[in-house]
């Protein structure tokens, strides 16, 4: 009776690891087509000559792999003899090599202490929806959740972390025109104090004016900094999948500035442009840990580097 119970369950969860699957399939299905279909494409000799060679890493380059890492990846399909047979393959353990990376895929999070995220990235990136949705999941887990509204300057962001605030039943604290650092401060206060296990800070996001912002930003992360002591802080990224390489320039500036431990990537599901997770991880050492895959509020998933790439080979 035990067994039937537990075959039962087993059964279930595979369906529903099964759904997850699928629908990430079909969300990377135009970043699978740039990536592998087209490249795959323009190859008819037996071993891809000089011009079958520039056109594969024109197509790498169109799927936003970035200049430096087509051609890698050309040289050495060129150096190893790879042949149209084992080209894609070849692809899927190139692309596997370059997420192996030694940081975790998984949102640092410890049960026994407060856990802030401190969430930065351009206006227009999806920052706010993605706080929005990351709260929701963690409110589906039982967990207090404390959202800041560090965005003081824009009184729409304020506006809109309020409104998901209300969508995902959780806290908020905000205040206009207030100084965001001294925000953060007094919302890791507040945190402790009312045994909160989630605290998720918004942030400004005006890269044309690169110096202010990234001062701010610098000011913010130190008092969090001060304020954590052994508390766990992750510092996450979010960028727009459609910006493509433009999301490679801006990881750079907002590595310097803050130091970024993840990397989150929204509207993957529009784009074909989702080679930039490849570019990120190869040129900064980023791992991506959060993707957006739709509209609905369940639509944010932890990225798993197997099944991503499994999504567009498979």
């Amino acid at each position: 009776m035990f067994n039937f119970f537990k075959k039962k369950e087993e059964d279930n969860q595979q369906k529903d690891q099964n759904k997850g699957f699928g629908i990430l399939k079909n969300a990377l299905s135009k970043t699978a087509n740039s990536l592998i279909d087209n490249v795959l494409s323009v190859v008819s000799s037996d071993i891809p000559d000089e011009f079958e060679l520039e056109d594969i890493e024109s197509m790498l380059i169109k799927a936003d792999l970035g200049v430096d890492l087509s051609s890698e990846i050309v040289e050495k399909i060129k150096e190893k003899k790879i042949k149209s047979s084992q080209l894609k393959d070849f692809l899927k353990e190139e692309f596997r090599e370059i997420l192996n990376l030694e940081n975790d895929n998984l949102l640092k999070f410890d049960e026994n202490k407060i856990n802030v995220y401190f969430v930065v990235g351009v206006n227009g990136a999806g920052k706010t929806t993605l706080i929005g949705k990351l709260a929701h999941r963690f409110k589906k887990q039982n967990k207090k959740v404390l959202l800041v509204a560090g965005d003081t300057f824009r009184a729409a962001a304020e506006e809109q972390l309020d409104i998901w605030a209300k969508r995902a039943d959780v806290d908020i604290l905000r205040e206009d025109k207030a100084d965001s650092a001294s925000l953060a401060y007094r919302a890791i206060d507040m945190a402790r104090k009312d045994h909160y296990d989630v605290v998720i800070i918004d942030s400004a996001g005006r890269l044309q004016n690169k110096f202010n912002l990234i001062e701010e930003l610098k000011k913010i992360k130190n008092v969090i900094y001060k304020k954590i002591e052994d508390d766990v802080l992750e510092t996450i990224l979010v960028l727009d999948g459609s910006q493509g390489q433009n999301g490679l320039n801006q990881a750079k500036v907002f590595n310097e500035a803050v130091d970024i431990s993840s990397i989150a990537i929204t509207k993957l599901d529009g784009t074909p442009k989702g080679g930039i997770i490849f570019s990120i991880a190869k040129d900064l050492k980023l791992p991506t840990k959060l993707i957006g895959i739709g509209e609905k509020i369940d639509d944010v998933i932890d990225f798993n580097k197997d099944d991503f790439i499994n999504a567009l080979f498979e």
